[in-house]
């Protein structure tokens, strides 16, 4: 699966199951089926919004600390998904690598440079 049939100038015009005549195999993975199912563009906007989100979810930090907005101003259901992304990324960096070990002082180890 899945067998294309093409329009005359060779884009995608139709995926099947089962072979057609006049049609190709292409492997599920190949770049015209998921052109064609519009995965590409999916990921690439399911990116787009993660990285909304963060943009977001950081804008109402710096609302909170400068005191426009509190954060029981938000519904209680945005306050829960706020607290539960900023947990997840609090565990999440706490298991990171870290190269220069633990140096939130600012103070980086001996023999390296800060450029």
């Amino acid at each position: 699966m899945p067998y294309v049939l093409r329009l005359a100038d060779g884009r995608v015009a139709s995926l099947h199951r089962d072979p057609e005549p006049g049609s190709e195999f292409l492997p599920p993975e190949h770049p015209e089926v998921l052109d064609f199912l519009g995965r590409d563009a999916a990921s690439g906007f399911a990116k787009l919004d993660a990285e909304l989100v963060r943009v977001l979810e950081d804008l109402i930090d710096v609302l909170i600390a400068r005191q426009v907005i509190r954060i029981t101003d938000l519904p209680a259901e945005a306050q829960n998904k706020l607290f539960a992304r900023k947990n997840f990324r609090e565990r999440r960096s706490s298991h990171a690598l870290r190269l220069y070990g633990d140096s939130e002082d600012g103070i980086l180890p001996t023999g390296l440079v800060e450029l």
